[in-house]
């Protein structure tokens, strides 16, 4: 009787968990801004390339997703509000550290203010690049990326091509880049 309590109430927490990470982001009101990066995203869909966006990093000036062509690039959406990213990030970092000579992660921190996010960075020696995506860009990149839930992995080929997507923290990640990078 105690194990199927206890079973019961661990699916529980899980799924309640999930379902704090799986909210949509808000909704940003058009600004010419917003017009100009939803057209540009339209016209890379087209040719089959992953939207291009520009967004603050840690260093004080903008990463390009663009300027990374030429590698894998692994886009990391995550917020530290999130625990089955914080819980993912041993995973992410050992990813990393075997297969950075052949890909580049960005990390995409999403619903934190400035403060959290490299406070987060900080705390958890994130090693990859890292980005800040503000309120005001959310809803269009998630948008453009199909983002639905904390955390969503979408891998670039290095021509700019999206070629996999896994939303979660999904062990099935880790295998897909084993398969990519053999």
């Amino acid at each position: 009787m105690k194990k199927s309590v206890l079973t019961l109430t661990l699916l529980l927490l899980t799924v309640t968990l999930m379902a704090a990470c799986a909210g949509k982001a808000k909704p940003a009101q058009a600004t010419e801004e917003t017009q100009a990066v939803e057209t540009a995203a339209d016209e890379a869909q087209a040719d089959g390339l992953a939207p291009d966006f520009e967004l603050p990093n840690l260093q004080g000036s903008t990463t390009k997703l663009s300027s990374l062509r030429g590698k894998f690039v692994v886009l990391d959406f995550w917020g530290s509000w999130c625990v089955w990213c914080i819980r993912g990030i041993p995973s992410m970092k050992e990813a990393y550290t075997k297969y950075k000579d052949k890909m580049e992660i960005l990390g995409v921190d999403c619903r934190d203010t400035e403060d959290k996010w490299k406070a987060a960075v900080d705390e958890h020696q994130l090693p990859w690049l890292q980005v800040r995506c503000p309120d005001e860009k959310l809803q269009t990149i998630a948008d453009q990326y199909g983002i639905e839930g904390f955390p969503t992995k979408v891998v670039i080929d290095p021509q700019g091509k999206i070629i996999n997507t896994v939303v979660g923290e999904d062990p099935a990640f880790y295998t897909y880049l084993d398969g990519l990078f053999k």
